[in-house]
């Protein structure tokens, strides 16, 4: 005997939901259908998967290990249905794209509108995050593939490039350092640096691009930091420092009417590298390459 697909849905949304009822409820079956089908899968294995308790259900350790397991075989199951429904289709039907916040407004206005042209069948779903949950969701099946930005921790992933996103520096419009035609990152480090906050990969790609320790204040804590591009850059209008832009979001008119200079970076390098991502041994790998590709097209100048 082998746990059944339905079980193993079953043992996964009990443990989202943490009650029977609220499971049941989510698969669309009556709650003595869903605790057979538990029971069933507890026989299967010879062993719990959960403990009933009164304030939930809770994940015995074989309950965690067959979750674990049961995880991989749904996603692999989804994306068999999705590959038979879509064979010699690309990129038709369900796909959930992740998109970090630093990315997201800036370049995927062009791209959604070629990739309705390109592929009419497609059904994109979009999730913005920050770097870290989006990984941990695409590794955990929650997402087909990821737009993302590296240098990152890839273990466990596959990708193809997008483009090299320059990173730019941007000081109040009466700063003395906009009247320089480029900005050292030592000029930078000197004045009050703003970034964003902790978990944005956009901060330390600007400090390892430009070869920069964090801001700090006696205390040891930032003096400023910000949580979105756009308080960023009304930050800095406002004078109270300088920070690194990306070169799409001021490609994009994020600082259109905000009296903020621009000026290139001189370091060696100082880009981000856009990519697309999905994981290892996925059957989407054709499909993350094709709308790796559709970007290129959107990132190209003219």
């Amino acid at each position: 005997m082998l746990p059944t697909i339905r079980q193993l849905q079953y043992l996964k949304l009990l443990a989202e939901h943490g009650a029977f009822g609220k499971a049941a409820e989510a698969a669309h079956v009556t709650q003595p259908t869903l605790s057979a089908g538990i029971q069933e899968l507890e026989r299967t294995l010879g062993a719990p998967v959960v403990d009933r308790a009164r304030s939930g259900v809770i994940l015995t350790p074989v309950g965690e290990e067959a979750l674990r397991r049961a995880t991989v075989i749904l996603n692999e199951a989804e994306e068999l249905v999705e590959a038979a429904k879509n064979a010699g289709q690309p990129l038709a039907g369900r796909f959930r794209l992740g998109v970090i916040p630093t990315i997201a407004p800036f370049l995927l206005p062009g791209a959604l509108a070629l990739l309705r042209d390109r592929f009419p069948r497609l059904r994109l779903f979009l999730r913005e995050d920050l770097t870290q949950r989006l990984i941990s969701q695409l590794k955990a099946g929650r997402l087909d593939a990821a737009l993302i930005a590296l240098p990152y921790d890839m273990s466990g992933l596959e990708w193809a490039p997008v483009v090299d996103d320059e990173l730019l520096a941007a000081v109040p419009a009466d700063h003395a350092l906009a009247g320089l035609s480029s900005i050292s990152p030592d000029a930078l480090e000197r004045e009050n640096l703003i970034l964003l906050e902790d978990g944005h990969c956009l901060r330390e790609h600007a400090l390892s691009a430009c070869r920069l320790n964090p801001p700090r204040m006696g205390s040891g804590e930032e003096p400023f930091a910000a949580t979105s591009l756009p308080t960023l850059v009304q930050m800095v209008a406002s004078g109270l420092g300088v920070t690194f832009l990306p070169g799409m979001a001021v490609s994009a008119g994020l600082v259109s009417g905000v009296n903020i200079a621009i000026r290139p970076i001189d370091a060696e390098n100082p880009v981000r590298e856009i990519v697309v991502a999905w994981r290892a041994g996925s059957n989407r790998r054709a499909e993350g390459r094709l709308l790796a590709a559709v970007l290129q097209d959107v990132c190209e100048p003219g």
